[in-house]
C-alpha cells in the first residue's frame, strides 16, 4: 500500500544544509497498522508529510497505492490524496464555520458528492449523533477529535495518516480517540500510518517504526 526507498529530506539552515531524514526505507501491506515513533526531532512529522505527498524528498521515491509520487505534479498527488488518503491532525482542523456534520461532509463535496447520509452514520458512529449541528467552538476537544476522525473516514480511504491524534487530549479521552480509531481501520479495512510520542499507543499498532536524529534504528512487531 505504501513504500519507499532510500527517502532523504534535508533543507538549508543558514550556510549549512540540515538533514531531517536520512536513507529511510520500508513498506506498508495492505491493512497494516504501523506508528511511527521517536523523540521530538527525529523527522517523524517530516517523514509523514513525504509519505503523503506532502512535500517532495530531496532524493529517494515514495509510492502510495502503486503509484510513484515522484512522477506527479501537485494537482496530480492532490488528486490522489483525495481518492485514497485521510487525515487525522492533532489539532483536528475543523473549519470553524461548519457544523459537525458540514465538516464530515467536506470531502465528499469535493468529489460532488452532496449526500448526507455517509456522515451522519460515521457521526454515529463516533457517539456524535445528537452533535450534527454543533460548530467545533461548542464541542470539547475530544468531540472534535471525534468529528475529524469521521471526516478522515467518510470517502472510505484505503490508508489513514494521523499525526499525534492524541497530543491535545486528555489521557482518557486519547484512549476512547484511539479505540474509536483502530475499531474503524478494523472494520473499513483502512491501512493506518500513525505518528505518535505515546508508548502506549504505540503498542496497539502491529509494528512500531522507530526514528532518532533522522535514521530508522528500528523496525519491530508488537
Amino acid at each position: 500500500m505504501l513504500r519507499c526507498e532510500h527517502l532523504t529530506q534535508s533543507y538549508r539552515s543558514g550556510t549549512g544544509t540540515l538533514t531531517v531524514l536520512q536513507d529511510i526505507s520500508f513498506a506498508v501491506q495492505p491493512g497494516e497498522f504501523l506508528a511511527i515513533v521517536g523523540p521530538s526531532g527525529s523527522g517523524k512529522t517530516t517523514l509523514l508529510g513525504l509519505l503523503a505527498g506532502l512535500d517532495r524528498p530531496a532524493s529517494g521515491k515514495v509510492w502510495l497505492d502503486g503509484e510513484d509520487l515522484g512522477a506527479m505534479d501537485e494537482d496530480a498527488r492532490a488528486a490522489l490524496r483525495g481518492a485514497k488518503v485521510g487525515f487525522v491532525f492533532q489539532s483536528y482542523q475543523l473549519i470553524p464555520t461548519l457544523t459537525a456534520l458540514e465538516n464530515v461532509q467536506v470531502p465528499l463535496e469535493l468529489r460532488g458528492d452532496r449526500d448526507a447520509g455517509r456522515a451522519r452514520e460515521l457521526l454515529e458512529r463516533v457517539g456524535l449523533g445528537d452533535r450534527t449541528g454543533h460548530y467545533p467552538a461548542q464541542l470539547s476537544g475530544g468531540e472534535q477529535q471525534r468529528v475529524a476522525l469521521a471526516r478522515a473516514f467518510c470517502t472510505r480511504p484505503k490508508l489513514l495518516f494521523a499525526d499525534e491524534p492524541t497530543g491535545n487530549l486528555d489521557q482518557r479521552t486519547g484512549a476512547d480517540i484511539i479505540e474509536l480509531m483502530t475499531a474503524l481501520n478494523r472494520e473499513a479495512g483502512t491501512t493506518l500510518v500513525l505518528v505518535t510520542h505515546d508508548p502506549d499507543l504505540a503498542t496497539r499498532a502491529r509494528r512500531i517504526l522507530r526514528l532518532a536524529d533522522g535514521h530508522l534504528v528500528s523496525d519491530t512487531p508488537t
